[in-house]
């Protein structure tokens, strides 16, 4: 008996699928924090439930950060920076602060360079923690945001007892930091890391290997190699495409040259090449804040900024004790320094990518140009090519580990 097969109709086009064909419907998803982190809105074409086509809309949040920095003297847009990745908080300030030092051609302390290493890579490891729990909640997965969240306020706890602050830390100064390490520092830091290995264990055996989650995030959001170069995209996107490119590494700064650290990459390029990435980076932070420790125990006690009054207020007791030192601190509030007439650019590793800040002088107290490089922007210009194809239910995990930060998209 032959088989039945069946045959198109020789007019061309499927009666079947002529009837039962909709129009594409047009979605508009956020501004809404639950979905879309609250300042960006998406226009999603559907079939179904087939994502045909993203548009995706910024500037919500009007934040102007670049023309408030240029309205302020130089010490004035630190706290604008602290606003840029309210995760990392730390990474901005140092970013900024090393360009402004670079126009000054300054060199700050060595105990300096490595406190701000080892507060940058605890603002790296708070980052990954929201990111990667986040995701987990986005998938319904209460247990596992709840360990992220916890480990994340143990390193928060870190920030406090460093900078007196456990957000918007504004701890970098330009020229050095705002206090030295506290005594007490080293052993709560080591006794801290070994409760949040120990949550990061229970994370990875919950959901590393479970079907639900490695079904959601396998195979979706999708960005290759090639379409990574082509979009200037870096940090963790990047990696996970299998491109090795980390900053710390490339063109080091600070004291990077000196620490040992790996930098994973992933194959894929998709969300679950991404997970991995973002956990093992948690553990090589731990592993260089550890290096930092060791190194600042062995310096023993120091300078943490510049001596040079033109860049540093003096201290409070000189300032009280000495007429010099009251009238330079007067002068310092009041004028703020003045950086040389010039331009240079400036990147480091943020959590999320490149974070760059091209900068301009005329000679005065008051920045002429501030332009930022923020890896939140330029990661966020693929979103289409990750998600087209996909399902609109892998929007939003793919949106959280891009980790798009709308203080530093709207900048």
């Amino acid at each position: 008996m032959d088989h039945l097969t069946y045959r198109r109709p020789e007019t061309g086009e499927d009666d079947l699928q002529k009837d039962l064909h909709t129009e594409h419907q047009i979605l508009n998803m956020g501004p809404s924090h639950p979905a879309t982190h609250g300042t960006v809105k998406f226009l999603i074409e559907l079939d179904g439930e087939t994502i045909i086509s993203l548009d995706v809309q910024v500037g919500y949040l009007h934040r102007g950060f670049e023309k408030e920095c240029e309205a302020g003297t130089w010490y004035q847009a630190i706290p604008y920076t602290d606003r840029l990745n309210y995760n990392s908080a730390i990474l901005a300030n140092i970013g900024y602060c090393l360009a402004v030092e670079k126009l000054l051609e300054l060199d700050t302390p060595e105990r300096c360079q490595w406190l701000r290493v080892l507060a940058g890579e605890l603002s790296r490891l708070a980052d990954h923690l929201t990111r990667c729990g986040a995701t987990c909640l986005e998938l319904q997965a209460m247990t596992p945001f709840l360990y992220g969240i916890e480990a994340r306020e143990l390193s928060w706890d870190l920030m406090e007892i460093l900078c007196g602050a456990r957000v918007t830390s504004n701890y970098v100064r330009i020229g050095g930091v705002k206090h030295g390490m506290p005594s007490s520092f080293p052993a709560i830091c080591r006794e801290n890391f070994e409760k949040i290995r120990k949550l990061l264990a229970d994370f990875d055996e919950m959901v590393t290997s479970n079907r639900i989650f490695v079904d959601r995030l396998k195979g979706t959001g999708i960005l290759s190699r090639e379409d990574c170069l082509r979009y200037a995209v870096t940090g963790p996107l990047l990696r996970a495409a299998g491109v090795p490119l980390d900053v710390r590494k490339q063109e080091p700064y600070l004291t990077y040259d000196e620490i040992d650290f790996d930098i994973p990459i992933g194959e894929v390029g998709d969300n679950y090449d991404r997970y991995l990435v973002c956990v093992e980076e948690m553990h090589q932070s731990m592993r260089i804040v550890e290096q930092c420790l060791a190194k600042l125990e062995a310096l023993g006690p120091g300078p943490v900024d510049v001596l040079d009054p033109r860049v540093r207020w003096p201290a409070k007791g000189r300032v009280f004790n000495q007429m010099e030192e009251l009238i330079q601190q007067f002068k310092s509030v009041t004028e703020g320094p003045r950086v040389p007439a010039g331009e240079g650019y400036l990147a480091i590793e943020s959590a999320n990518g490149e974070l760059g800040f091209y900068l301009v002088s005329d000679g005065s107290a008051v920045p002429h140009k501030v332009r930022c490089r923020p890896p939140s922007l330029i990661n966020l210009a693929p979103l289409h090519l990750m998600v087209k194809g996909g399902l609109l239910g892998d929007l939003i995990p793919t949106f959280d580990l891009l980790n798009m930060i709308g203080g530093e998209c709207d900048r």
